[in-house]
Parts: structure tokens; sequence; C-alpha cells
């Protein structure tokens, strides 16, 4: 039923419970799981030094790609646990700059995403009393059917 799934992550454990939901309803046929990591590099615009602006934003693209790198070695993983024939998944990880939000709601009318299957919340500690306002945004604007895993 759904062949193209977006999984937009930041990292944290929250996040990564939506993995396991993600890989339970892909397509027994070919399917791809895109794997979506933000680096929000807004912030940085108030630096004073163009090097150090460069220097931040090659840190934060390197530790995106240690996020994607970690929700592929997970999916690995459940795969061997849950005996998930993967044969036929492709795993697509992404990185793009951005605000979170407005990527996720782009990657999903540019890439025809099935479905979106999203954390309640990510890493910051206000978003344990709140729906994360990624989240919120992407649930409120989206065209396409996403699935938000709650924190546990």
């Amino acid at each position: 039923m759904f062949e193209k799934i977006l999984l937009p992550t930041d990292g944290s454990k929250n996040s990564e419970k939506a993995i396991e939901y993600a890989l339970s309803i892909i397509d027994k046929k070919e399917s791809e799981i895109i794997i979506l990591n933000v680096v929000d590099s807004v912030y940085l615009t108030g630096l004073p030094e163009e090097d150090l602006i460069t220097k931040s934003e090659l840190i934060l693209e390197e530790e995106s790609k240690k996020v994607t790198k970690h929700v592929e070695d997970i999916i690995k993983n459940l795969e061997k646990e849950k005996g998930i024939d993967a044969s036929k998944l492709t795993l697509t990880p992404m990185t793009l700059e951005g605000n979170a939000a407005d990527v996720i709601l782009k990657v999903s009318e540019n890439e025809n995403i099935d479905l979106i299957v999203i954390a309640s919340s990510g890493k910051h500690m206000l978003d344990r009393f709140l729906l994360g306002s990624v989240t919120e945004k992407t649930v409120r604007h989206t065209k396409v059917p996403i699935l938000v895993i709650p924190n546990k």
C-alpha cells in the first residue's frame, strides 16, 4: 500500500521510534524509505565571520550525515531482529538545509511520497509538553497522509 515513505529524523530517541513503524507498513513489493535530516542553519546568519559560518555549516552537515547513517544502521538491525525481508527496500538518505517543516513538506510533494512517518516531538525539552512545532506544522500543511508516532 505504501511504496514511498518519508521518514524525517533529527537523531533523537523519539524519532528512532518512527523507524520501526515505517518498516512495519512498507509495501511488500518494491518500496523506498527516504531518510530525511534537515540542517536548520538559520541561526548562523547572525554570526560575525564568514569562516565561522562556513565551519559551523560543515559541522552541522557532518552531524546530519551521522544521523542518517545511524538510521540506516537501525533499519538493517531491525531487519535482522524482526526477520523483515528488505531485499526490495531502497533506503535513500537525504540531507537538506532550511526550516525543517518547510523542507519536509516540499520533499513530500516533490518526491511523490505516499506517507510521512514522523515522531510527535524531537530533541527539544519543551516538545515533551507540546506536539513538536515541526510535527505540528507538517500535520497542518501536508497534502499527503501522515502517521505521527507518540512519545512513550
